[in-house]
């Protein structure tokens, strides 16, 4: 076991399946599913994520003296902006206008996943000391990385208050961001979270509820149960919000198949039928305390059911589960009224050039301030009982 006098040996890799699962697992843990090898790598070997998707693998590695993998983060050559939700176009024009190649630059993050978990995953067990000095190697690789390769910039996105620290301490540029999560407050059962909303409230959700179930049977899916035809319509509802959200879905049906093959249990797919028909669906990943929502789709245009599948029914799954969190996506103020509140997001940056850097220093400032008022007037509009 590292005691903190070892040496330790730093490398980069294209492909995860070089990665022995057990060992990115031993230092990624068994909290987030979208940091576990299976998630990653079924990106990866669908096609879903590459070269040509614009996200190139550069994934890094770092052994002790006996060749165990005591450290490694998800490390991305991006050609572009796509996909991150932490979004930083503006910077890239305003650097390209200045006469600078903003891409290709380097991604610390999950693909297509705005979820907040951990970037700098070390081996568990290990001394503070030895984690904190890991962590620094890990951002001291990729920040060497952009300088030798003369990249603009390196960004970790949705970083846990662990690795925010780091991040702040070593000097990186810190953003803020937001999106609306549910937290459960001991709740035995759906109305026992209505009961801590206000009467209005309380009668809004139940009418909608009521409204969008109307003629409709809602099943939620996981494991065994989760069948080749359920993932037939999923991937079809994905297609179709898709191509309406971003113009060319991210994802593949290979993908679909190998989440299905890999991660089954930790898969919840909530579906709605209309008789034989499943004409919507929902599908979350399960991690050790939160439910993370991420894709929804539909065939028809049925009045309150988006929010019946992604909210509603994701906190009924979250409490008979005793899960904490329902984490629902990025975005949607719409989010309030069923519940879920505003919650900061986190980001680190590092700007190679430094005029660049003090411009976006300065940005960082003046926008975190606008979104910390934005927050301060959003948790107005709880729906919760005051006190």
């Amino acid at each position: 076991m590292p005691d903190g006098s070892e040496q330790f040996q730093v490398s980069l890799t294209e492909r995860l399946r070089e990665v022995p699962s057990q060992d990115w697992d031993a230092c990624a843990g068994a909290d987030n599913p979208f940091l576990s090898h299976a998630f990653l790598s079924a990106l990866e070997d669908s096609g879903s994520v590459s070269a040509q998707a614009g996200w190139a693998p550069r994934h890094v590695l770092v052994h002790d003296e006996s060749g165990q993998l005591t450290a490694c983060a998800p490390l991305y050559l991006k050609g572009n902006s796509a996909g991150e939700y932490v979004f930083d176009w503006n910077w890239a024009e305003a650097y390209q206008r200045a006469g600078g190649e903003y891409y290709p630059k380097l991604l610390c993050a999950v693909p297509f996943t705005p979820v907040t978990g951990p970037r700098l995953l070390v081996r568990k067990g290990l001394s503070a000391p030895v984690q904190d000095e890991l962590k620094r190697r890990l951002i001291g690789a990729m920040t060497s990385v952009a300088k030798s390769a003369n990249l603009s910039s390196l960004h970790l996105n949705f970083l846990t208050e662990d690795d925010k620290a780091v991040c702040d301490d070593i000097g990186l540029h810190a953003r803020v961001g937001l999106q609306y999560h549910w937290t459960n407050d001991g709740y035995g059962c759906y109305d026992d979270f209505l009961a801590a909303l206000t009467s209005r409230k309380r009668k809004a959700l139940k009418k909608e509820r009521r409204e969008a179930q109307q003629g409709l049977t809602i099943e939620r899916l996981s494991g065994a149960d989760i069948e080749p035809h359920h993932w037939d319509a999923m991937y079809r509802f994905y297609m179709d919000t898709g191509a309406r959200k971003w113009g060319q879905p991210y994802l593949n049906r290979a993908f679909f198949d190998l989440l299905g093959e890999r991660m089954d249990d930790q898969v919840v797919l909530i579906l709605a039928r209309q008789g034989d028909e499943i004409v919507a669906g929902a599908l979350n990943l399960v991690g050790s305390d939160t439910l993370y929502g991420r894709y929804w789709g539909c065939s028809q245009d049925i009045r309150y059911l988006h929010f019946e599948l992604c909210y509603h029914q994701a906190i009924d799954e979250a409490i008979e589960r005793g899960l904490k969190r329902v984490e629902a996506g990025a975005q949607g103020e719409h989010k309030i009224a069923r519940g879920y509140l505003p919650t900061l997001t986190h980001s680190a940056h590092f700007i190679r050039d430094a005029n660049f850097s003090a411009a976006i220093k300065d940005f960082l400032i003046h926008e975190r301030q606008a979104i910390e008022h934005e927050f301060k007037l959003l948790m107005k509009d709880s729906p919760y009982k005051k006190g």
